[in-house]
């Protein structure tokens, strides 16, 4: 009798552990599941910091420089300089 006991107790553990692998917490699926979200928020990172880095020159030359507030000025706010006339092409 004590001979059947340990095979059937290992058959057990054996169907135990072979769903947890499928059907758990840190299942095939799930660990499938949870990759592809870290490699969506891993793209999300890399373009929020593209954008940290573009944000930060744009504010490096508003400090140091004036060329792109002028740029800005004549862009944004449609400004132009004293002697200088402001011809916009429709097409």
């Amino acid at each position: 009798m004590s001979t059947r006991l340990v095979p059937i107790a290992l058959i057990a553990l054996l169907v135990i552990l072979h769903g947890q692998l499928w059907f758990g917490r840190g299942s095939v699926p799930n660990v499938s599941k949870l990759q592809g979200q870290l490699a969506e928020q891993k793209h999300k990172n890399a373009l929020a910091v593209q954008a940290n880095e573009r944000l930060s020159a744009e504010i490096h030359d508003l400090r140091e420089g004036l060329e792109i507030v002028e740029e800005k000025a004549r862009s944004e706010l449609g400004m132009v300089r004293a002697n200088e006339i402001y011809v916009q092409i429709a097409k």
